[in-house]
């Protein structure tokens, strides 16, 4: 049966989902979709991501992969799938792919932002489920000078779970971007990489916080980059303050959009 390659830009809150992944007994985001887009076009189909979101993370540009017979068009499957999928996913839009698009393999990089808020408003409970809610001090110098000290092409294994990638992997990544900027009621720190390794932006959110509060020296970034392990790295930030905000693919993998 003729096919066609769909791409899916998803977002979704990461609270009600153990990750991305999907896992036998639990409510994961690949499961919702597989068993929506399975539901229509009447067989078993299996949806890839672009990256696998912990539990709790949340998602405004995460995107996944699904090949549905010829008859859907991407913006029919678009419809169809957001009238029966739940109240906490959305299908913001889709891509008619060509057929050599992965996913994952596919990717020139994916941003990420993490949200901690400092005014008293912060404790709403409108934000707090969205956001770290954070009452000591920090000093955005040196918030702005530890992001710096990441960017370019670098060894992450000091900020990554062991055994997040195979050993003989280099752990390297290419950051393009790492900057805080102040926002309304807080900060935000976003960041944009070629790769990200399992953790990887809330141990370097929950590094540099404690560099912010001043419990650490704005150095230990690029010796923690040195570490053969993370031994030595500040505990992760949690992950409801995380959002995966896009994945961009060469142009030319598209071939319309609906």
């Amino acid at each position: 049966m003729a096919s066609r390659s769909v791409q899916l830009v998803l977002h979704y809150d990461g609270a009600g989902f153990s990750g991305w992944q999907r896992q036998p007994g639990e409510r994961t985001v690949q499961g919702i979709l597989e068993t929506a887009v399975s539901r229509l076009c009447g067989e078993a189909l299996t949806v890839v991501g672009a990256g696998r979101t912990d539990a709790g993370v949340h998602a405004r540009g995460q995107a996944a992969g699904v090949r549905v017979p010829e008859k859907w068009s991407a913006s029919a499957l678009r419809r169809s799938m957001n009238a029966i999928l739940p109240d906490d996913v959305w299908i913001a839009a889709a891509f008619e792919m060509r057929d050599e698009f992965h996913p994952r393999y596919s990717a020139v990089s994916r941003s990420y932002s993490y949200f901690v808020g400092t005014d008293d408003l912060a404790s709403s409970p409108f934000r707090r489920t969205h956001e770290l809610v954070w009452r000591k001090p920090l000093a955005f110098d040196r918030l702005a000078a530890a992001a710096g000290a990441v960017r370019g092409r670098r060894c992450f294994r000091a900020f990554a779970v062991k055994g997040t990638a195979p050993e003989k992997d280099d752990h390297r990544c290419t950051v393009s971007n790492s900057a805080w900027r102040e926002r309304e009621g807080g900060l935000v720190f976003e960041i944009t990489a070629d790769r990200f390794l399992h953790h990887m932006v809330r141990f370097l959110v929950g590094t540099m916080l404690e560099i912010g509060e001043g419990r650490r020296e704005v150095s230990v970034m690029k010796e923690l980059l040195e570490q053969e392990d993370n031994s030595q790295v500040s505990q992760p930030a949690p992950p409801h303050a995380l959002f995966l905000e896009r994945v961009e693919y060469p142009k030319d993998l598209y071939l319309r959009s609906e």
